[in-house]
């Protein structure tokens, strides 16, 4: 660009283009100083919107295991699931998520979706009400190594020796917290390594539906099917009623769960996610605390040996996988020649 047009090369214009080519130096260096305290100020944001939602989704956790034995699965689920869907319903609506048309494709998906993600409630809660929570949320922790294999065998994505290796050493501690065997074994184990299994296949098909469907949309039909699907399975058993407790219990599990999941799409709209999904892991900590705190719990050494290797394994895989991304992009900004 010529910044002074029509000049002559008197000494004059020299100058003159010196002290402008250096202000526009200072002000390409200050926006680029600008531009990194923003990424930093997205990242650290994205990391406590993180946080915030796992600590919400481990409370939502502990109110649901304090209903045990008071209330029925079905009807506590179905009485969980009127209260969030009425929520997500007015946030979908405000966000206009319901003027998104749905192609065949991507309906087929959001029901499958459906199906692993009514799976992964039974399951979870299953194994919740009979385990202790710290133990119930390390096995969930398996998630990112799960997801990691299940991408790799059915979506064909890359994964190299170091992150399989990653895999197999985390399954190892995840074993440490299962302990099959005729000794520490709790069978109720296997409905939480189910609740995996699910969750697994529920983010698979997410990952497969069209960038254009809206979170919130998703999310609605999610929840209005937990609340139908199991409101028709509590009329097969007699209702409790509820107290005062109890409806105090699942109308708090009920707006945890909401501050959960408003949170965790908050997330993936700031920062960068290679930033902050290692502070997933934050939910171990809010079990131990919150396991100790409202049932006298604490895991044995074993098992806090098995979530650490597990929750180190996933780092490491979410470490190789930002990495890996990290060089696609940079790969794709080199000019070509």
């Amino acid at each position: 660009m010529q910044i002074l047009c029509g000049g002559d090369a008197s000494g004059g214009d020299i100058c003159a283009k010196k002290k402008l080519g250096s202000a526009l130096a200072l002000d390409a260096g200050a926006g680029a100083g600008v531009n990194a305290c923003m990424a930093r100020s997205d990242n650290l944001t994205a990391a406590i919107f993180m946080m915030v939602s796992m600590a919400a989704f481990t409370i939502n956790d502990t109110f649901m295991k304090m209903l045990a034995g008071d209330l029925p699965l079905n009807q506590l689920l179905f009485l969980r699931g009127v209260i969030t869907s009425v929520a997500v319903g007015v946030m979908a609506w405000r966000m206009g998520a319901f003027r998104f048309a749905l192609g065949g494709r991507d309906a087929r998906l959001i029901a499958l979706r459906t199906l692993a993600e009514l799976g992964a409630a039974y399951c979870f809660l299953t194994a919740l009400f009979n385990m202790p929570l710290a133990n119930v949320t390390a096995i969930l922790q398996a998630l990112p190594l799960t997801l990691t294999l299940a991408a790799a065998l059915f979506m064909r994505e890359p994964v190299g020796w170091r992150r399989l290796a990653a895999i197999l050493v985390g399954f190892a501690g995840v074993m440490l917290i299962v302990r099959p065997g005729p000794d520490g074994f709790n069978p109720y184990a296997l409905y939480g390594l189910g609740a995996v299994c699910c969750v697994t296949l529920r983010d698979l098909t997410t990952r497969g539906l069209s960038r254009e469907v809206p979170s919130m949309l998703v999310t609605f039909v999610t929840s209005v099917s937990v609340m139908v699907v199991f409101g028709l399975a509590s009329m097969g058993t007699p209702w409790t009623p509820l107290g005062a407790r109890e409806t105090g219990l699942v109308a708090a599990a009920a707006g945890f769960v909401i501050v959960a999941y408003l949170f965790s799409i908050m997330v993936m709209r700031v920062g960068e996610i290679s930033f902050s999904a290692p502070f997933r892991y934050t939910a171990i900590l809010w079990a131990l605390l919150l396991g100790w705190l409202a049932f006298g719990e604490w895991p044995d050494p074993l098992t806090l040996l098995g979530a650490g290797i597990v929750v180190g394994s996933g780092l490491f895989t979410l470490y190789r996988e930002a990495r890996l991304g990290r060089r696609i992009a940079l790969s794709q900004r080199l000019p070509r020649r």
